[in-house]
């Protein structure tokens, strides 16, 4: 979640661009767009939380994906679910304290909003980093992946994740600049490291392809076939969550930073700014319907579930 900083002024890192929003001045100008984008925020909290929730509960129930990557999953539905439940809530309640000129609701939940939006986007960029390298070393171990990724080992990483995103949220109240360079940083670094593996995948699964055409006479076996085939579904899943995660994220980005350059004119980047982090929401609303379209082990888990919901009722 972006909002402006001033690097050359210590301690006014987001008071530039949030006293102009937790103020009268925009109100008249800003009133409808503020109606919108609170009631559009309300809305993807709701289906964020139904399809992540129904995710959580389909993984739980799904015993073939190995449990590590089925750890990462979870690590991912669960941020999508606490961003439909806290998140998109309390950045409604910010474009609707707007509104109605409730000032110090206004600045508790801009804070509230990039202090958790920070912290749980944080999380789901690393978390999918982490799987990128993990399909990688599911390819280059073999038979001995299962031996060092290891469940407990997954655990401990995404509670690293976890608690420096956190450390990294809260600074967006205490210190707007840490957060900033964070953010900044992280993202790109995210985004090169799993290009990296995807990168290495590709080509290993262009090579292997060449070799069983080059070779018709020689079937690979059965078993090798069917392993590589499943193999590269899973590659391909991650990859779609990947590469939805960055066009969600990218506008966002986009506006920070030109934000950050100029402190002038900032009533051009208020309605563009709550677009660019709406959209940064919508990726939590996304996830379950790429994870059902593209996992056909949590496809039918969650047609399970849904069977038994409907019985139940």
């Amino acid at each position: 979640m972006m909002a402006t900083t001033n690097t050359t002024e210590s301690g006014t890192h987001t008071q530039a661009f949030e006293e102009p929003l937790c103020s009268s001045v925009w109100v008249a100008e800003f009133k409808q767009q503020s109606i919108s984008l609170s009631a559009v925020n309300i809305l993807l909290s709701i289906t964020a939380t139904l399809g992540n929730s129904l995710i959580l509960v389909a993984l739980h129930k799904e015993s073939s994906l190995h449990p590590p990557s089925k750890l990462l999953y979870r690590c991912l539905a669960t941020t999508d679910l606490l961003v439909g439940l806290v998140t998109q809530p309390i950045y409604a309640a910010y474009w609707m304290s707007v509104v109605h000129e409730h000032w110090s609701l206004c600045r508790f939940s801009f804070y509230a909003t990039g202090v958790t939006g920070y912290a749980l986007c944080t999380v789901s960029m690393l978390t999918l980093t982490t799987i990128s390298v993990d399909r990688l070393l599911a390819m280059l171990l073999g038979l001995r992946y299962k031996e060092i990724v290891t469940l407990r080992r997954t655990y401990i990483i995404l509670a690293i994740f976890w608690i420096v995103s956190l450390v990294s949220g809260l600074f967006f109240h205490l210190n707007y600049r840490i957060t900033f360079w964070v953010s900044v940083t992280v993202a790109p670094l995210c985004l090169v490291i799993s290009i990296v593996p995807y990168t290495k995948i590709f080509r290993a699964l262009s090579y292997h392809q060449a070799q069983i055409q080059n070779h018709t006479q020689q079937q690979p076996s059965q078993p090798n076939a069917l392993n590589m085939a499943r193999y590269r579904k899973a590659v391909y899943s991650a990859l779609w969550v990947q590469l939805v995660l960055v066009v969600c994220y990218v506008p966002n980005t986009t506006v920070g930073i030109l934000i950050s350059l100029s402190l002038k004119g900032l009533s051009n980047f208020i309605v563009v700014r709550g677009i660019a982090n709406a959209l940064v929401l919508f990726n939590s609303t996304l996830n379950p319907f790429l994870y059902c379209w593209k996992i056909s082990e949590v496809r039918r888990a969650v047609k399970q579930t849904i069977r038994q919901a409907i019985c139940y009722a």
